[in-house]
């Protein structure tokens, strides 16, 4: 890795662009401490700080601190990242947009623009059920009608400007802005944790002995949980292919070989998020309104989604959430590899290419074929996903490791780190083949 940084320098080009991506992190963390004008932030402060284990620690997480802060990226890009998962659904569900996918660049741009407009009105209507909120539980400072649409409008212009800032850093930096943008708030509250995890098991410890062998713990799971992604992320079953023979003039051109890659964890973070986003909504907007803190059965149910409250020896009842959890994250792997991989649409390319799979006769038996194997491989993936996502979770129940980063974050940053030095690496063949080309 630090060859490929080292060797990246030496190109100006990827250098300025290297530069780029520092500078907008920069501004995005500048961003993430300058507070919305009109929340009283010490009130709101100790308000999370009595609800962050009802779901709203991973939320701060993501955000990179922005949320504790009450900063005006509070929001972050999670309107981004909502609109544009809608929007792959609705490509599916609409002809239209299904069109457009498919009309190359030009339809491309058009659905990042209907993208941008859905990221707006969903960071507006975020902004006012989080201004509902605080109007109702007393975090403005005052309650005037100029108070409150100060706070939306900050809220959703925070918003609009880190969806800009990530889509600049697509353009003229290096790797995906958006997952960048999640990158470097979920490593910005790393140190803070890591902190925690210091003070709570190796610090407090008046044996010493028990604290090396407790440092030694964190720093094996931790190091065994980023290895065990990293295999995750670059595991692939390869389908092999063959082509047939085809005549060029009076020549008899023999057929190619190559492969299709179809990798174990197609369908990356996604599932998790949109598993602990579908857990986590309700435990958030009953925080926000004050409810789930009594003993009737709809608080038992809201406490069970918390993840705070699962792998707990003394509460096992409310682990029945990490069931439903487990379930969830495998049903979305199989649903967004659906909508995302079409077996059919391969096999059915494939056999106008003249291509064909070894021993699979060409068209709906390929299909089937693929989505045999997809199946099994998807189920692998899911599977591994599930490990790293509750061995944190585990982690936090039985020892009360209490952080917010846990094995979704893990995912995101080394996901994003080997995309973006992948990237890198893409980017200095291009330069090195001109260089041969022009001499």
């Amino acid at each position: 890795m630090f060859e490929t940084l080292r060797n990246a320098f030496k190109i100006k080009d990827i250098r300025n662009r290297i530069l780029f991506t520092f500078l907008m992190l920069i501004v995005i963390r500048i961003g993430s401490e300058l507070p919305v004008p009109g929340v009283n932030g010490s009130v709101f402060q100790d308000w999370f700080s009595n609800n962050s284990s009802d779901g709203l620690g991973f939320v701060d997480a993501i955000t990179g601190g922005s949320f504790l802060n009450m900063s005006v990226f509070a929001l972050n890009i999670t309107p981004y990242i909502t609109s544009s998962i809608i929007m792959q659904l609705l490509t599916i569900a609409i002809p239209k947009l299904e069109e457009l996918q498919r009309d190359g660049e030009d339809g491309r741009k058009k659905i990042v623009e209907i993208t941008r407009y859905l990221t707006i009105v969903l960071g507006l209507v975020e902004s006012v059920a989080m201004t509902i909120g605080f109007y109702r539980g007393g975090y403005l400072i005052d309650k005037s009608p100029l108070t409150v649409i100060m706070v939306i409008t900050s809220l959703t212009a925070g918003s609009a400007v880190l969806m800009w800032i990530g889509e600049r850093i697509t353009e003229k930096g290096i790797g995906n802005g958006i997952s960048i943008v999640l990158t470097i708030n979920i490593i910005s509250r790393i140190p803070e944790d890591l902190g925690a995890l210091w003070e709570q098991f190796i610090a407090s410890q008046t044996n010493t002995a028990k604290a090396v062998v407790a440092g030694l713990i964190i720093v094996a799971v931790i190091v065994v949980m980023v290895m065990f992604v990293i295999v995750l992320q670059g595991a692939e079953r390869r389908i092999p292919v063959q082509y047939s023979s085809k005549i060029r003039g009076n020549k008899q051109v023999s057929g190619q070989q190559t492969h299709i890659p179809l990798k174990v964890n197609t369908s990356g973070v996604i599932p998790v998020i949109f598993a602990q986003s579908l857990m986590y909504t309700p435990v958030i907007i009953a925080g926000v309104l004050g409810k789930g803190n009594g003993t009737g059965i709809g608080s038992k149910i809201l406490r069970g989604l918390s993840q705070a409250n699962w792998c707990d020896p003394e509460n096992p009842i409310y682990s029945i959430g990490l069931i439903v959890y487990i379930v969830l994250v495998i049903a979305f792997a199989y649903f967004y590899t659906q909508i995302t991989f079409n077996p059919l649409e391969v096999a059915n390319n494939m056999k106008r290419a003249g291509g064909f799979v070894p021993g699979i006769r060409p068209g709906k038996p390929t299909s089937d074929y693929l989505n045999q194997i997809l199946n099994y491989i998807v189920f692998i993936g899911a599977v591994g996903l599930t490990i790293v996502a509750v061995i944190p979770i585990f982690f936090n129940g039985v020892f009360g490791a209490n952080v917010s980063f846990g094995g979704t974050s893990i995912i995101i940053v080394v996901g994003v780190v080997i995309e973006t030095l992948k990237q890198i690496e893409s980017q200095m063949r291009v330069r090195y083949y001109k260089g041969f080309l022009n001499e």
